[in-house]
C-alpha cells in the first residue's frame, strides 16, 4: 500500500542583527553554518528539488533529477557520493535484509558509501527505507514503477501504520527516481558495472540548537557548480571569526576530508586510477564528475591531503587557524578553472604563510606508493561512526562534541 501524503512548510530562519560579545561568536558559527547551507539537520523542511548525477559507467553520464523524501534524515545543501546497488533477492526492500544473510556495510574503514537501489511497490516507501538503512545503506533510491511525473515521497498520515513510531529512527536519506533512469541503473549494476552516483541537496536550512567544539568535513574540490562556490563563500566570510575563536580559546577546529577506497575488482580501471592514489586506497569523485575533461578526482585527493597537512603543521606551530588561510587563498590563487589546481601554486601558498614547505611535503608523502597513507587512513577511520556518533558520508558535515549536528529547524528568530 502507499498511502496517501501529507505536505510540510517551509520555515525561515532571522539571525539576530545586534552586536554580539566574543561569548556569543560560537552561536555565531553555528548560525552562519546552517544559513549558508556548511552542515545538515534534522528539521521541517520541503526537499523536493535534488539532483542526481550519474559518474560512471560513461554511457550514463549526466544529471538527472529526483524526488527526496520528506522523512528521514535531511541533507541540508550538501551532497553524497557513493556506488549503487541492486539488492537480489528483496528488490522491493519489504523484507528484512538480514533474512537473506545480506549487508550493505564496508568491511573496513574508507568503503563508498551503498546508495541502495530498490523498486517501488509492496510496501510502505518508509518500510524500504528502514530495510536498506538497516542492511547498512547510506541512502535509498526507490525506482517508479510508471512513467509518471515524480512526487516528493512523504511519511504516512498519522495512525495509518504502526510504522509511525519508528520513522524518527530513519537516518538516511532516500528519493524517487524515474522509471527508464532506474531501468538504466539497475542494468548497469547486474552487468557488474561500477555505477557511482552523486546525490545533491539543494533547499534546506537549518537551524542550529547547540554549542561545542566543532569538525567541519569538506572537500577541496571547486568545480562542483554553486555547492562548491558556496563552501569557498562560506570559508572566506567566516575565516575571520573562526580565527579569533581559536585564538583566544573558545573553540578547538579540525578540518576533515572524506575519502573512499576504490574495490578490489575495479583497482586497475580506468575510473579508479583516475580517482584515487596509493593503488586504490584513497579516492574522490571527479570534480567534473566525468572522466573526460579536466582535472581527475586524484588531483582533489592530493589537494585534499595538503590541506591536511598544512593544517597539522600549522598546528605543530601553535598556529592551526592558519589552515583558515592556506585554503581561502589556495581557492583565490590556484583555481581549477585557471588551470592553477597545481603541487606548485599550492607552495606558494605555504610558503607565503612561512610554514615549512619541507615538513607538508613529508607529511604528504608518495601518492603513488602501494602501501597505506598515516594521515589518510586515519581520515578513513574517523569516518566511521562510534557510539552515538553517526558515520560522515556526506560533504560538507558538521561534528560536534563527537556527534553529527542535527539541528532542529523551525520558525524561531534568534533573539
Amino acid at each position: 500500500p502507499e498511502p496517501n501524503y501529507k505536505s510540510r512548510q517551509l520555515v525561515s530562519l532571522a539571525p539576530q542583527s545586534n552586536p554580539i560579545d566574543t561569548a556569543d561568536m560560537l552561536r555565531l558559527l553555528l548560525i552562519w553554518a546552517a544559513i549558508l547551507g556548511c552542515c545538515h539537520g534534522q528539521s521541517e523542511v520541503s526537499r523536493r528539488n535534488s539532483l542526481l548525477k550519474v559518474m560512471s559507467p560513461p554511457e550514463l553520464e549526466g544529471t538527472y533529477g529526483c524526488a527526496s523524501a520528506d522523512f528521514g534524515f535531511p541533507q541540508h545543501a550538501g551532497s553524497m557520493t557513493g556506488v549503487v546497488v541492486y539488492p537480489r533477492p528483496n528488490t522491493m526492500a519489504c523484507m528484512n535484509f538480514d533474512d537473506f544473510g545480506i549487508s550493505f556495510r564496508s568491511r573496513r574503514a574508507g568503503g563508498p558509501p551503498v546508495i541502495l537501489l530498490v523498486d517501488r511497490g509492496g510496501c510502505y516507501f518508509t518500510t524500504k527505507v528502514q530495510n536498506g538503512q538497516k542492511a547498512g545503506a547510506a541512502a535509498v533510491l526507490i525506482v517508479n514503477h510508471r512513467n509518471e511525473p515524480l512526487f516528493a515521497i512523504d511519511e504516512p498520515e498519522s495512525g495509518e501504520t504502526t510504522l509511525d513510531l519508528h520513522l524518527q529512527d530513519i537516518t538516511i536519506p532516500s528519493a524517487l527516481i524515474t522509471k527508464s533512469l532506474g531501468e538504466s541503473l539497475r542494468k548497469a549494476s547486474n552487468n557488474g558495472d561500477l555505477v557511482n552516483v552523486n546525490l545533491d541537496w539543494e533547499e534546506s536550512r537549518p537551524h542550529p540548537h547547540e554549542r561545542a567544539e566543532y569538525e567541519f568535513w569538506t572537500n577541496g574540490n571547486d568545480e562542483c557548480g554553486p555547492k562548491c562556490d558556496e563552501q569557498v563563500d562560506f570559508l572566506k566570510r567566516f575565516k575571520g571569526v573562526a580565527q579569533t575563536l581559536e585564538k583566544k580559546g573558545y573553540t578547538q577546529f579540525t578540518p576533515h576530508y572524506i575519502t573512499w577506497y576504490c574495490p578490489e575488482n575495479f583497482v586497475l580501471s580506468k575510473q579508479c586510477k583516475s580517482q584515487c592514489i596509493n593503488h586504490g586506497r584513497y579516492c574522490a569523485p571527479d570534480p567534473e564528475q566525468g572522466f573526460s575533461k579536466g582535472y581527475d578526482g586524484r588531483d582533489v585527493v592530493l589537494q585534499n591531503l595538503y590541506q591536511i597537512c598544512v593544517f597539522k603543521v600549522a598546528k605543530k606551530t601553535g598556529k592551526p587557524w592558519l589552515w583558515w588561510d592556506y585554503v581561502t587563498h589556495f581557492a583565490i590563487m590556484c583555481p581549477m578553472k585557471k588551470k592553477m589546481y597545481t603541487h606548485e601554486c599550492a607552495s606558494g601558498v605555504i610558503r607565503s604563510l612561512g610554514l615549512s614547505q619541507k615538513a607538508v611535503d613529508m607529511c604528504v608523502g608518495d601518492p603513488h606508493a602501494d602501501e597505506d597513507h598515516p594521515v589518510l587512513k586515519d581520515e578513513q577511520d574517523a569516518q566511521i561512526g562510534k557510539g552515538s556518533r553517526s558515520d560522515v558520508t556526506m560533504l560538507p558535515t558538521l561534528v560536534i562534541n563527537n556527534r553529527q549536528y542535527k539541528g532542529q529547524c523551525s520558525s524561531l528568530q534568534f533573539q
